[in-house]
């Protein structure tokens, strides 16, 4: 088993104005920046920096003047090959005869994804985007019961979407199952970043628990995902799609499993008579005061059934003081479902 901590270290990068309440505000606000934004196919030495209002801003072909945001304007000192921070020592015009003088003279267009009046991100012409909405659209369709997990101490939600790219964090609050005598639950990360800040991807996982710094404990059957973003990457979807449609598989049958081990339970007797049952519990580690009531409640429910000895005694496990004793309890009892297995 291992500890996740991809969704912790998102949780401590991300200001509150990334954090989304729920999937359904991510995704609208995810589909509210594809629609409103286009790409600009412009040669770099047809960019023309100048300063308006006192800012680097970038003349475009058609017409338009367009700001820089702190993503976009890192990714133009790249292409022209000065340093971000020498540049931010510059005074705005100096910036700007900077530019005019390093930005590379090319006969391929450079790609700039607009949103109004803000150049997002700057790209060559071998990068291809996949818009946020997308990646959600399969998530919505296929993980249908997942939901974020519980609220971070810092109010983080483990939904966040911000300038540079998209973090999703699920998990099915109902979908726990045994594996292997211990209980778990599946969940997974989805990312991906329309400005080329990071790679498609996804890691879907079975826990035990998640703190409420976002740490993912005790986590088995991991698997990971990713795909760059050159021309293949919407065949990443596709991948996605059945990565998270094998996690749903496995717990549905999963499910039906434990669902089958419960019914057996309920119809199977421990056995033919009341001192049988006793012996049968004793050889399973209960206590003998604990088997005479746990009896005496499973008769009142109509019989010696697996599945009644097995509610008796983990309603009298509430009674115990002890946090580590009541999980003794409950796990002596539990272990009794296996019987029904054997039966």
């Amino acid at each position: 088993m291992v500890t996740l901590t991809r969704a912790n270290k998102e949780l401590y990068r991300r200001g509150p104005d990334e954090a989304f309440a729920s999937l359904e505000e991510l995704h609208e606000h995810c589909r509210q920046e594809q629609q409103y934004s286009s790409d600009v196919w412009q040669l770099p030495q047809t960019l023309q920096p100048q300063v308006v209002n006192g800012e680097l801003n970038l003349t475009l072909e058609h017409g338009g003047i367009a700001q820089l945001n702190d993503w976009s304007f890192s990714q133009m000192c790249r292409y022209s090959g000065i340093s971000k921070e020498t540049v931010n020592r510059f005074q705005p015009q100096t910036a700007t005869l900077a530019f005019r003088d390093t930005l590379p003279l090319a006969e391929k267009p450079m790609q700039l994804l607009t949103t109004g009046q803000t150049i997002r991100s700057v790209h060559g012409v071998s990068y291809t985007r996949l818009w946020n909405a997308e990646l959600l659209d399969v998530v919505r369709e296929v993980a249908v019961d997942f939901s974020p997990p519980q609220a971070a101490m810092t109010g983080g939600t483990g939904l966040y979407c911000g300038e540079q790219d998209m973090f999703c964090f699920l998990i099915d609050p109902t979908g726990w199952v045994e594996i292997d005598g211990e209980e778990f639950a599946p969940g997974f990360f989805v990312w991906n970043s329309e400005v080329g800040r990071r790679s498609l991807g996804m890691q879907s996982f079975w826990f035990q628990r998640i703190c409420q710094n976002h740490i993912v404990w005790d986590a088995v059957d991991v698997v990971e995902f990713t795909r760059k973003h050159t021309a293949n990457v919407r065949d990443g979807l596709q991948e996605i799609r059945r990565h998270i449609g094998t996690l749903v598989a496995k717990r549905d049958a999963r499910r039906d499993q434990f669902a089958n081990v419960l019914k057996k339970a309920m119809q199977t007797r421990l056995g033919s008579d009341a001192e049988e049952v006793s012996k049968a519990l004793s050889k399973n580690g209960i206590p003998q005061h604990v088997i005479k009531e746990a009896m005496a409640i499973a008769r009142e429910q109509g019989g010696y059934t697996i599945f009644a000895l097995v509610d008796a005694l983990t309603r009298l496990a509430q009674r115990v003081t002890y946090a580590a004793d009541r999980a003794e309890a409950d796990y002596r009892a539990a272990q009794l479902l296996s019987l029904a297995m054997a039966a």
